[in-house]
Parts: C-alpha cells; structure tokens; sequence
C-alpha cells in the first residue's frame, strides 16, 4: 500500500505543499514545466531550491501577471514589521483591491484547465472550503464572496498544483502530522488580526492542532483547506517503509526549519 505522510511542524501553506510534493518527483523542474503547461491564465510556477537552518528543498515561485504575493506578520513586542512570505495570503491586498474574483469565476477557471476531471473536481471541492470558512467569517452568502484577485490566482495555482502532484504520486494512505498555527497577528486586508486568521481556524476546525513554538502566521487558509480535504488521518508517521522525502520551503525565516516534508513509501 502506498502512504504519504505529510509532516507540517512549522504549519502548512499551499506553496510550501506544492514544494514539498514537487521535491519527492524524480525530475522536479520537469514537473514544473508540466504545472506552466495546464493553463492558468496570468500563473507562472518557478522552480527554485531554498536553504532553512542549514537544510535545502524546493521552493516554488508562484507569479501571477510576472509578480509574487507576500504576507506580513505582524510581531508587536518586536516594534518591526517582518516582510516575507510564508505561504499564502488570501488575506492581502497591497492595492489591487479593484479586481476582484467570486466563485463562480474560480469554477470557470478550473473547469478550463488541462487536467484530469479528478484534479478538477478535489480542486474545487477544497477552494469550496475556503469560500465557506470566508464566507462565515465575514457574514455573507458564498456567492458575495470575493477573493482579491492577485491573492486568489496564487491559491488556484496552489491548489491544482498539488491536486495535480497528489494525483501524479497516487498515494492509497493519506496521513497527516497534527497542523502547528503558530500564534500572534497577522496584518490583512481588513487590519490586523489574531493567528490562526479567523477562516484558517474555521478550517482547523475538527482536526488536531497546536500553537508550535513559533510566532507568526505559520498556517495560511490554503495550507488549513488543503490539509482537511486530503487527510485520511491526522497523528504521528504510521508504519512504512520510507521510499522518497520531498521538502518543501516556506521563505519567512525561524529558529526552526521551515519547511513541510513530505515521505512517501509503502
């Protein structure tokens, strides 16, 4: 039987997923060059290696119109703002609030690409539960909600990837580690707010969490949304014989490794 186990000590964001299970490909870039050829409009994927308290895996860039979301932790008792980027940001507007994108437009994209009805379909039923965590969040229908377009494209990109990559690899056992948040705030589109971001902890909701050691926004929505569609089971590695490692790297920098890894054996 074939198992993934999908270890996120230091959280989950979909770029950092999207690495880790680009990392355990026997040609990485090769399967890079497969994500730019699905057709997301306006998306680039990137293929890069990054370094994290001494260790190295794959870091994928993800474009959109030729530029990069970021998200801003915001660490009061520090008196700084830390820039950087840990995963995703469904959250941040950086003024191209003007454009924005409803539901309706996410299935017509999705709908759109070369991929298989299977990766079409997880895609959507997991972007679905991002849409209902913000959709109870902020009190409206689903249908009014409107994810910032820069920030939605990334996580379309996000999560098709790994739909895609999940697909590829064809794991029988999904297994996850128990997902650390991290703690603190978080600055957004809206002002600042706690960590788990109000829709992140929504998406949390039924699974095994933890706080971690680390301040800052460790678990994005997309990593949250992700996690709870794919997960069979939530705990420690189960028996398995380990085949394959991917690492995935997020690029806010700890004192902790910062990256999701991912084994894949039998």
């Amino acid at each position: 039987m074939k198992n993934l186990y999908i270890e996120c000590n230091m959280g989950i964001a979909g770029d950092m997923l999207l690495s880790a299970l680009a990392d355990l490909m026997d040609d990485p870039k090769k399967t890079v060059e497969e994500l730019n050829d699905i057709g997301i409009a306006h998306v680039t994927y990137q293929w890069d290696r990054k370094e994290s308290c001494g260790i190295y895996g794959a870091h994928i860039h993800v474009l959109v119109d030729g530029r990069e979301e970021k998200s801003e932790d915001v660490h009061e008792h520090h008196h700084h703002e830390h820039h950087g980027h840990h995963g995703h940001h469904d959250h941040h507007d950086h003024h191209h609030s003007h454009s924005h994108t409803g539901m309706s437009q996410i299935i017509e994209i999705i709908d759109s690409l070369e991929v298989s009805e299977k990766v079409k379909e997880d895609a959507k039923a997991i972007y679905q539960r991002i849409a209902e965590a913000e959709s109870q969040v902020h009190q409206k229908d689903v249908s009014q909600i409107h994810f910032h377009e820069v920030g939605s494209m990334d996580a379309v990109a996000d999560i098709v990837g790994c739909a895609y990559m999940i697909e590829k690899i064809g794991a029988e056992k999904i297994v996850f580690s128990p997902i650390v948040t991290g703690f603190g705030s978080v600055r957004c589109a809206h002002g600042i707010l706690p960590v788990p971001a109000p829709a992140t902890a929504l998406l949390l909701q039924g699974i095994p969490t933890s706080a971690g050691h680390e301040e800052g926004e460790l678990t994005t929505p997309t990593g949250a949304a992700l996690a709870g569609y794919y997960a069979q089971e939530f705990g420690l590695r189960p028996l398995m014989t380990i085949r394959k490692i991917g690492y995935g790297m997020g690029t806010k920098e700890f004192a902790s490794a910062n990256c999701v890894r991912v084994f894949w054996g039998e």
